[in-house]
């Protein structure tokens, strides 16, 4: 079943002023459906176009050497950005962490301002183009790290430098943010915070325990 863009969960200017609709339609439209097309195209006729993203990106290791750098971009940037868009929503309708989301987090990090301090140095901290996770262990513990280019912590640690189950994720490429914040990633990183859809993260963070 060849992979599909989803569509936003609200209107792509909802979001403004912290992330703006220029950028989101860019984002979402262009970009994204461009690692659909692309992964579409590498896994075509192969045994692995019949499984889920997801599937295909925690197996990244096993695809034939021929197509796995083109999945491990393209399908990779399909997963990240499938999550990224769930995980945002206008500003005052995100909700906010769970007790048992606060308390990993105050175990992990420290307290909620330590965990968005080590959260926006792997954003600000990655060179170049990446992400920035928070991400969860069975168990319940939490992780925050950061991958480069369209690596998932699906991939596992050995390929991507962070494993867990994406909690929340944060796309650092210029093109998520430079049409309204030129090249200042800590501004852009800041705004995000008032899109964050704890409602969401919530969900994920009960489902992965």
């Amino acid at each position: 079943m060849a992979f599909k863009l989803p569509d936003l969960p609200y209107d792509p200017a909802s979001l403004e002023p912290h992330i703006d609709a220029v950028t989101m339609n860019i984002h979402h439209g262009k970009h994204h459906q461009a690692y659909v097309d692309k992964a579409n195209v590498a896994l075509e006729e192969s045994p692995w176009s019949d499984k889920s993203p997801e599937q295909v990106v925690a197996a990244i290791g096993e695809l034939p050497e021929s197509i796995r750098t083109a999945v491990r971009n393209n399908a990779g940037g399909h997963v990240n950005h499938s999550l990224f868009w769930q995980i945002m929503a206008p500003a005052g309708d995100g909700g906010s962490p769970s007790a048992e989301l606060a308390a990993a987090i105050d175990e992990a990090c420290g307290s909620m301002d330590a965990f968005k301090d080590a959260f926006a140095a792997a954003a600000v901290g990655r060179f170049g183009s990446g992400w920035a996770w928070l991400v969860a262990h069975k168990g319940g513990k939490v992780e925050v790290g950061s991958t480069a280019n369209q690596d998932s912590p699906l991939m596992g640690k050995a390929i991507a430098g962070i494993e867990g189950t994406p909690l929340l994720g944060l796309d650092v490429w210029e093109h998520a943010y430079y049409l309204n914040y030129q090249n200042r990633r800590p501004d852009y990183v800041k705004a995000w915070w008032n899109v964050v859809n704890w409602n969401k993260v919530n969900e994920l963070y009960a489902a992965a325990k």
